[in-house]
């Protein structure tokens, strides 16, 4: 039975999901974790001062590590804001990047001593956050981004899509090996991604669907449409399942991800994802807890001696279709809004919605 407390510490984004909360219900530890984060982001934005002359100048505050850690320490986790943790799962899932460094609160919640001070927040955390450990439920969602006026039926041909995804994944390793330095420091981006995107990829909840978006993009409207599928699904609750996924069915990628996923991890050797056209023979479904998104995501997943992973675009409580095991409800499609200045989703009634 995985332990929830070290599962959170253990991934990136557990980590700053738990950061994120304990600095948004902390204004000592908020301070303290912007001033080191900017020191730590290897791209730090510009600070902009208002001053009225050289006199008003003041030193910027310094912390140490272990400051940082006293005042995570120190803060007040006796009662646990359910709508504050939700708005800090949000911002992690947001800051997911597997395409760059990580950013410089990422890098302040993986100091050691940082990571230690979490592991209390962490502990308060798992109870407020049930879906946890959720496994695939019968009932889905997906999300069509697209206008209103434009939506689309769902994917419905799995295997000539994984065909098509095998084929250019084959020929884009193929022509990185040949165009790309082998060196993973030039500056070459590519493919990233470590799950094929045209699948059909269900969520657990509607606004998990909305919500839990990685690199989220702006959009305003969006249309939910429910889904319910069926046969085998293979659960990915931590990064040792994910590991054992690509021993299993390996597809080396190392010359179309090393220069990304070097950046990511900081490791510089050979890289596998799994092979998704093999493991749909074996499974109709593959979904990605909450834990495992949280425990693994954006980070080095060792596989062996020679070859390292990690699991990129694919968000938490999220399945992807291998076959065509899922179908499109008569439940009824749902949309929603959001306004430019907030995350938050409310429904769109249109006319003749019940």
């Amino acid at each position: 039975m995985t332990n929830l407390t070290d599962a959170l510490v253990r991934g990136p984004r557990g980590r700053r999901m738990c950061l994120e909360y304990v600095a948004r219900t902390d204004e000592a530890v908020r301070t303290a974790v912007f001033w080191v984060g900017h020191e730590q982001d290897p791209n730090p934005g510009v600070l902009l001062r208002f001053v009225g002359d050289a006199s008003d100048r003041k030193q910027d505050p310094t912390y140490t590590d272990d400051a940082v850690a006293a005042l995570i320490d120190g803060a007040d986790l006796t009662e646990i804001r359910v709508d504050i943790v939700r708005d800090s799962l949000q911002r992690s899932v947001d800051l997911a990047r597997y395409w760059q460094e990580p950013d410089g609160e990422d890098v302040v919640a993986a100091l050691p001593v940082v990571r230690g001070a979490l592991r209390r927040v962490a502990e308060r955390l798992v109870a407020a956050i049930p879906e946890l450990t959720a496994t695939r439920g019968a009932v889905q969602w997906a999300v069509d981004w697209r206008p209103l006026n434009d939506a689309a039926p769902l994917e419905s041909a799995p295997a000539a899509v994984l065909a098509e995804w095998t084929r250019a994944q084959r020929e884009g390793e193929a022509r990185a090996a040949r165009e790309w330095p082998a060196d993973p420091r030039a500056n070459v981006s590519g493919t990233w991604w470590s799950v094929p995107q045209r699948l059909l990829t269900t969520r657990g909840s509607v606004l998990d669907a909305l919500e839990l978006v990685e690199d989220f993009l702006g959009w305003e409207i969006a249309t939910v449409i429910p889904v319910r599928g069926a046969g085998e699904t293979l659960e990915i609750r931590s990064p040792d399942d994910w590991a054992h996924l690509c021993r299993a069915y390996p597809m080396e990628v190392t010359a179309s991800r090393r220069h990304d996923w070097f950046r990511v991890t900081g490791r510089d050797g050979r890289w596998l994802i799994p092979d998704w056209q093999r493991v749909s023979e074996r499974w109709d479904a593959v979904h990605l807890t909450m834990v495992g998104y949280l425990s693994a995501a954006t980070q080095l997943i060792d596989i062996d001696a020679e070859y390292g992973s990690v699991i990129g675009g694919w968000g938490p409580d999220s399945t992807i279709w291998l076959t065509d095991a899922a179908r499109e409800w008569d439940q009824g499609r749902e949309h929603g809004t959001r306004p430019k200045d907030d995350w938050r989703w409310t429904r769109l009634v249109l006319p003749g919605d019940q």
